[in-house]
């Protein structure tokens, strides 16, 4: 599925819905740029947001992985690089596993990913996500795999 306003493709498995919202990022306030759905009791997310400094990518991922890793009460993270192919070679470019609490309270499995690129002559840092009460490996290896920077 073609995500242009995103720059990407993504293997979504239902009709994704936007939204756009401000947000401080390390120590900047950018808009994000989110398409979501959900399928099979799984929430699959991905985000993008233009950095009016570039040299703060490395910031800016780390400050929001943090974030999301607060916000679902996260425990047990457990990180590996993440470079999809066209991405930024950013240390903080990671692919997450977790547990946590879902919005409505209950356990939550999820893996998230947070990297950083290139695109129309600014750097634009991503996070794409899935989550539910039951995530098996092979549906976000699926989904991070077939993440494809445009």
């Amino acid at each position: 599925l073609p995500l242009p306003e995103l720059g990407l493709e993504a293997s979504l498995p239902c009709k994704p819905e936007r939204a756009q919202r401000n947000v401080d990022l390390a120590g900047q306030t950018v808009e994000i740029t989110m398409q979501g759905c959900e399928a099979a009791g799984n929430t699959f997310a991905v985000a993008c947001a233009a950095l009016d400094q570039p040299s703060s990518a490395g910031a800016a991922l780390a400050h929001w992985r943090a974030a999301v890793l607060a916000a679902a009460q996260a425990k047990d993270a457990q990180d590996k690089p993440f470079q999809p192919d066209g991405s930024l070679g950013l240390p903080q470019s990671v692919r997450t596993r977790a547990t946590g609490v879902l919005p409505t309270g209950g356990a939550m499995h999820m893996e998230a990913a947070w990297f950083a690129r290139v695109q129309q002559n600014s750097v634009h840092v991503c996070h794409a996500m899935v989550y539910g009460s039951e995530l098996p490996r092979a549906t976000a290896d699926v989904f991070f795999e077939a993440l494809v920077l445009r």
